[in-house]
């Protein structure tokens, strides 16, 4: 795999892992069930003529099971970083789950650069939200970087 094709598989499983955990949160599917319904039904397939770009499977299933096994973790880490007075319940549904993704890159996998875990994230706020919103999320995985990260 190439790596511009290995970057746009990790970015596809990037965005489908905040969606799984959107999911996730709101349903509260077994973990094993929603990892399933995802290989299934929407990594690389097509549904209502919308392609899900091919997503790199173990890399997706890394970040769902490691945000979801360390949550309390990760939690901490993000409220730590929100402003004075805001709780993670304030987030909308979405934006929680794409800095829990960060998050999690950033404390549990060291193989990705802190550049990379933030700008990919920050692309995927774009997906969802407007530029102040990906500024947020800029903003708040930096500097939860900066606690997780030394050097």
């Amino acid at each position: 795999m190439t790596q511009s094709n290995r970057s746009r598989s990790r970015s596809a499983a990037r965005l489908a892992a905040v969606q799984a955990l959107y999911q996730w949160q709101m349903e509260r599917t077994a973990l094993t069930r929603l990892l399933d319904e995802f290989h299934q039904h929407r990594l690389g397939k097509e549904i209502e003529d919308a392609h899900y770009a091919d997503a790199e499977v173990d890399f997706f299933d890394d970040v769902v099971s490691g945000v979801v096994a360390r949550q309390a973790e990760i939690d901490e880490a993000l409220t730590a970083r929100l402003a004075e007075g805001w709780t993670l319940l304030r987030l909308d549904k979405t934006m929680l789950q794409i800095l829990r993704c960060g998050a999690y890159e950033l404390l549990a996998r060291a193989d990705i650069p802190v550049g990379t875990a933030i700008s990919e994230y920050v692309d995927v706020a774009h997906a969802f939200f407007d530029e102040r919103e990906a500024k947020f999320v800029n903003g708040v995985l930096d500097a939860v970087a900066k606690d997780v990260r030394s050097g």
